[in-house]
Parts: C-alpha cells; structure tokens; sequence
C-alpha cells in the first residue's frame, strides 16, 4: 500500500478517520528491532479501529514512517545540508546543484513538500483520536502523553526542516480545517509554531534512558529540547535557546571516538540525540526497495560501487587543521585508506567486492593495483585517482558514507549496501549551538569551553589552542580564526559535514553567503592542486565546474517552493529568486 496522496487531501476535506486509518495501515510491517516490530493491521475493519493500545501506537508509527525515504533524507535535506556548501558535489542528474539553479519541478523536493505534509496530516489526524482511547481507558494516562508528545514533536521537527528549507510555508494545524489552500506563513511564524509544539512535547516525554529496550528510536524529551533550542536560534533567541540545550547535560555524552559516530555497531549511541530508524529491505511500509541501500551507496566512489554519485570538493580536505581526527572520518581523497574501524576490520578498501574483482580479473583493472602492484586499499592512488569512468569529478568522497562490505544486503544487484539508521541530530551539534549561544548572549569564555568539548575530543586529546583551516582553497596558508563566532562556524563545517545540518546551521546564522565567498569564492586557480586537482579542463561539466569564483545567489540559500504544489495551491507564492 502507497502512502495517502497528499495532492487528493488539496482538493477536498478528507474525513478524519479515514485519514486516521489510511495512516495506521501504512506502518512498517514485521520489523526486526525496535518500536517498529508491530502486527500487520491491514486486516483491520473499521469498527475495530483504536479499541487497543496497539492501536494508537501503529497511528504514531505512522508518522515516523514519513521519513523512511531517501529521496526526503538524502535527495532532499542531506543534498541541501552539503551541496549548497559547496563542500560536495553532485555528478548524476542533479549538477544543477553546483550553481544553484535548481528547477521548481526537481522531483524529490515534491516528495519532500509532499510527505512532510503526509506527516503532518498524519499528527493533525491523531492527537484527537489518542485523547479519546485516553479517555476512554484504552490507554493508560502515561502511555497516551507519550504517543502526544510523539506526535508534537514529530509535527513541530517536519515543520522545522520545512521552514529551514523552504522558508515560510502553509501552517495546517487542524484535521480537515481547509481544502488545502492555505497560504504561506512568514518563517518566523512558522518557528513559533515549531517552537510552541517542540515546548509541548518536552513536557510529555521521557528521556532517552527511560524508555523500554523495545522503544528505542522513538522520541525523547532530548530530542524535544534540542530541536526547540535550534528553532528559538532561527528567532534570534538566543537566551531561551540555552536554556533548552542546557537540559540535555548529564543526558547525553560524545563518543570517546570520533570515528565511531557513524559506524554501523554505534547506532542509537550516548551521542545520538534523533536517528531515523532503518531496517532490511522488505520491512518497511514503502517495500523492498533500494532506498536504505542508496543514501549511503551515492556518496561511495562509483569504482567499489558501480553507482556513486557525491564526490567531496578537495577544499574540505585541506581545510582540516593539522591533527584533526575528523578528516578522515568526513572525506578521503587519493592515497587515503578509509579509517572506519569496520572496514578495516575486514580488510579495508580491498575487501570490496568491485575491487576484488578488478585486481584478480585477466587483465588486472588499473584501477585497482597499487603502486606496489599490490591490490590497492587506497581511495585510489596521487598518481591514479579515482575520478569515476566519466573522469568528471575530483577524486575526493564523503567517507561517513561508506560502510562494512560485508554487512546484510538489501540492493538486488549488490551484497555491499547494508541497511543503517540516519542520524539528523546528535549531541556534538547541541554543543556547538550551545557555544553560538553563549557567544551571542555575551558569554565568550563559557562558549570557548563548550567549543573546547567539542574539539578536545576531534583532536583525540588538547586541541590545539590556535583555531585555523589547514589551508586555504587557493592553497594558501590558512590564518588562525580569532572572531569567537566564526570559530563556531569553522567547527560546524568540520564536525558535521556529510551528515544532515551545516548549510541549515550556515543560512540560520546568517552567514551562508559570506562562508562561501571566504571558502570557494575569492579564487580561479585553474592549475592549483586544491582548486583543481585533476586539471580538468574549466568547461568540463563535471569533475572541477562550480570549485572555483563560486557565490551564493540572493535568494538560492533556500529551495524553491515545488511547482506541482503551487498548482494544486493557487495561494502558494514562489520564493522570488526562483520567479513568480
């Protein structure tokens, strides 16, 4: 069964059981772990609907089910978090990134808009029908301001990363309150909003520690408080902001390492403050498909995957100061050997099966033998990088995408894609905005210390106590950060790039144009090794086009309003750098 057809929900006021019930009929089925592992409710009828606990809480899981889908996770908010930094490239279908040009009818911004507003629904349809099985004694008090919480703070977290993408949007609050013509609110309104469910939804759930081993994933109190901190940090609020970051101490804890972070085995770990749980494909509501495999397989080099498509500007690679840990973990480039310590554990880059198969082939695949003429386990090698078969992009890749090529499969091509949950947010994040804040409210010595956190543990000991970028883009030597808050920002980029936040963190703070003329856009060194490592012709479409003379347009730092949704909504206006 497909999810509810939101464009059908535009044209007419649906009835709220029957989108209630739509809803708990798409939760995924036969999970293996977690508070996904329900009973098939398909057979359902209606009359017997919400008469058990079970009930209720197939209706929130089915709001969680909104975000199981790579093209919202990764084609949407993980494509805004790094390529409108320029730190990463597309090369597949989708270039228009690298000069931000992208068209109103780019399809996964749709099902983005699309099945945020599913979810959205989904909430809208729910809390009325959870009070009423509370009343009625079908749950028990805790158990229903559980679910309640749940479902705020799944509302106010879809509209959060509506509004940092989008900017304003419609507020749709109430089940079947309008035929889907709602206008745009402004995108502070929207954060009030965000902020006002975010509120509620702290004050009804637990934390993370406890909850049953089974409600793993679900979300906390934690979760609550960090979101709500970072919508008050889009209002400017700063001192409340704090406030709200500062209830998560003694609740979550950095990983010693800070390699481990994005490793299969540290799923749901002490760090992670929101993950969107993933399972084997088959398991989930939208089927057996590649989704879960291809999140992680696009950032891979297209040679130990046959499919890669993200490929890291070598920009980010030499902007790692000296002794920074985080490199890589974040990005590896020619030479480099992948850091995980599941890959290492089963033998690096030449276990993959792509690999294997070129050095043992007849004749030996260059791409795969090493200066020494020994299987490589390199990222390809300084002499013979790996540009892909196009010979279109740098040689350079997002390293906390690659993954144990021997986990569990779920691609029908591949036995190297395994499935693993995605992090949104986790607790080095919450520091870092902790430390903006403390800055913005005046206090510089207590944001260094929170900022000292962060990086003591990124240098795996004293980080050094002169802040600066290895180098810069033009290759230059990088002049130590002195400005607390662009300290900030520099540690934004290094923590957290490839995963899901520092464009948002950048445009949140009002600095996203400036970062990228200071990164990428001051410089056209067409022969530099950083600038163009692989001396591709400046025409080339691939590879090198965008690197270099690169500004943010006005009015790109958000992304255009889906042109499918302004058609079924005549009172959608179009964010103006994208036309009327």
């Amino acid at each position: 069964m497909r999810l509810i057809n939101i464009k059908d929900m535009k044209l007419k006021k649906l009835n709220i059981l029957i989108v209630s019930m739509a809803a708990a009929m798409m939760i995924p089925i036969g999970c293996k772990k977690g508070f996904l592992d329900q009973t098939s409710t398909s057979q359902f009828t209606a009359d017997s609907y919400f008469q058990k606990a079970s009930d209720g809480i197939a209706l929130v899981n089915a709001i969680y089910d909104t975000y199981q889908n790579a093209d919202l996770l990764k084609k949407s908010i993980w494509y805004y978090a790094n390529f409108q930094t320029h730190d990463f490239y597309n090369w597949g279908a989708d270039r228009f990134y690298n000069n931000y040009s992208i068209p109103v009818d780019f399809a996964p911004i749709e099902v983005f808009w699309a099945r945020a507003y599913v979810g959205i629904a989904r909430a809208n349809s729910a809390l009325p029908i959870i009070a009423q099985m509370k009343a009625k004694g079908v749950l028990t008090a805790a158990l229903a301001d559980r679910l309640t919480g749940e479902i705020y703070y799944l509302r106010g977290m879809t509209y959060y990363y509506l509004a940092a993408s989008f900017g304003g949007v419609p507020l749709e609050l109430k089940t079947g309150a309008n035929a889907g013509l709602t206008a745009r609110s402004s995108q502070d309104d929207v954060f009030k909003q965000v902020a006002s469910d975010l509120q509620t939804a702290a004050g009804l759930l637990p934390w993370k520690e406890d909850l049953a081993a089974t409600d793993l994933g679900r979300a906390t109190k934690g979760a609550a408080y960090a979101y709500l901190g970072a919508a008050q940090m889009w209002l400017k609020d700063y001192k409340d902001a704090l406030t709200n970051f500062n209830m998560l101490a003694g609740h979550y804890t950095l990983l010693p390492k800070y390699v481990d972070v994005n490793e299969y085995d540290h799923q749901n770990s002490d760090e992670s403050v929101f993950e969107v749980q993933f399972e084997v494909a088959g398991t989930q509501s939208w089927g057996a498909g590649n989704e879960v495999a291809w999140i992680s397989d696009f950032s891979w080099p297209e040679e130990v995957s046959n499919f890669g498509y993200d490929y890291a500007n070598p920009g980010l690679y030499y902007s790692y100061q000296a002794g920074d840990t985080r490199k890589l973990a974040t990005v590896i480039g020619p030479g480099d050997q992948n850091v995980s310590p599941g890959i290492i554990a089963k033998g690096g880059i030449a276990s993959y099966p792509l690999v294997l198969a070129g050095f043992n082939s007849t004749p030996k695949d260059a791409r795969y033998v090493g200066a020494d003429g020994k299987i490589i386990n390199t990222c390809g090698t300084i002499a013979s990088p790996w540009y892909g078969s196009d010979k279109g992009r740098t040689g350079f890749y997002c390293s906390k995408m690659w993954r144990d090529p021997t986990l569990d499969g779920n691609s029908g091509t591949s036995t190297i894609f395994g499935a693993q949950n995605q992090i949104l947010l986790r607790y080095a994040e919450v520091l870092l905005d902790k430390a903006e804040c403390q800055i913005q409210t005046g206090d510089v010595s207590g944001g260094m210390a929170t900022l000292k956190v962060v990086r003591d543990r990124a240098f795996g000991g004293a980080a050094p106590a002169v802040m600066q970028d290895g180098a810069n883009f033009d290759g230059s030597a990088a002049t130590p950060i002195t400005d607390p808050l662009q300290m900030v920002y520099s540690e934004y980029r290094h923590e957290l790039s490839g995963e899901y936040s520092v464009f948002y963190n950048l445009r949140r703070a009002g600095v996203a144009a400036a970062f990228i003329k200071k990164a990428y856009g001051t410089v056209d060194n067409s022969t530099n090794p950083i600038a163009n490592p692989n001396k591709l012709d400046k025409s080339n479409e691939g590879g090198i086009h965008g690197l270099y003379n690169t500004s943010l347009p006005t009015g790109r730092d958000v992304y255009p309003i889906p042109q499918v949704e302004r058609g079924l909504n005549p009172n959608l206006t179009q964010n103006p750098a994208y036309g009327n």
